[in-house]
């Protein structure tokens, strides 16, 4: 069966069926971890960033605030993440997506 993804058959002119891509449930299934990955580190730094801003306050209520602001983001976009997770898991479930089952333990 040929790979669909709107003609692109290589890339850096390597067939992307040596990449183990066959359809656009495998490429997805080859991406999400590292995109989920990616989100994970970036909680990190926000998490560590926003904890050092809030140390380094001195008590200044509007560098105090702006701390709490990017804790909060981080916090919000590990929630999302999290969401995002189990939507994907979901999706895989109910549609019978075989490519997904083994993106995440």
């Amino acid at each position: 069966m040929p790979l669909n993804l709107n003609g692109v058959q290589t890339l850096a002119g390597i067939p992307l069926e040596q990449f183990g891509i066959t359809s656009m449930g495998t490429l997805i299934s080859k991406i999400l971890p590292f995109v989920f990955g990616a989100a994970g580190i970036a909680l990190l730094i926000y998490l560590v960033m926003g904890g050092f801003q809030m140390m380094t306050s001195r008590g200044d209520p509007k560098a105090m605030q702006g701390a709490q602001g990017k804790i909060t983001n981080a916090l919000l976009g590990f929630v999302i993440i999290a969401v995002a997770y189990l939507f994907v898991k979901i999706i895989g479930q109910v549609f019978g997506i075989t490519a997904f089952s083994g993106i995440f333990i």
